[in-house]
């Protein structure tokens, strides 16, 4: 199946931009509730579920590693582990302009290259036309669901225009 790879670009760069607008509306809820930054960097939505600081550093993390898998680029490192909240939203900044800054010609004939990543308990190998829409896309949006959820949960009132608030 040919898979065009730049398509995923600008799905990134919209979820990140969802993301950014969850962190800065969550971090002033929190705060309107008496909660710190590290309080709200910590909420969960269960205890043995990451935390929101965790569920945008994957989010981020997918949108700019599974991009630089897609184009051959270099992949970088994960965050530093105690992300603030400030550098949370300058990641996010850094990713989209990486993110925007890769031509389609550079995804051009990447859909058959193999890439074999670590995911703990295996290291499978598959085309990256298998890997980022069946794998890195789906974990993209969980992630950045769970965000959403633990925003909710907490009680912030945010709704279908909060989801897409990085456009369509």
């Amino acid at each position: 199946m040919k898979v065009d790879l730049h398509t995923f670009s600008g799905v990134y760069v919209r979820g990140l931009d969802t993301l950014a607008h969850l962190l800065t509306k969550g971090a002033e809820f929190a705060k309107a509730k008496g909660a710190s930054e590290a309080e709200f960097l910590d909420w969960r939505l269960a205890p043995d579920m990451f935390n929101m600081r965790q569920q945008a550093q994957t989010v981020i993390r997918f949108a700019e590693q599974w991009t630089a898998r897609a184009a051959g680029d270099e992949v970088p490192p994960d965050q530093a582990a105690e992300q603030s909240l400030e550098e949370l939203l300058a990641d996010i900044a850094r990713v989209k302009a990486y993110v925007a800054s890769v031509d389609a010609d550079r995804f051009a004939g990447r859909e058959t290259a193999t890439a074999t990543v670590s995911l703990g308990v295996m290291e499978p190998t598959f085309p990256i036309g298998q890997w980022v829409p069946n794998f890195a896309m789906p974990n993209f949006y969980f992630h950045l669901g769970m965000a959403y959820a633990i925003l909710r949960q907490r009680g912030l009132d945010l709704n279908k225009r909060d989801w897409f608030a990085g456009g369509l």
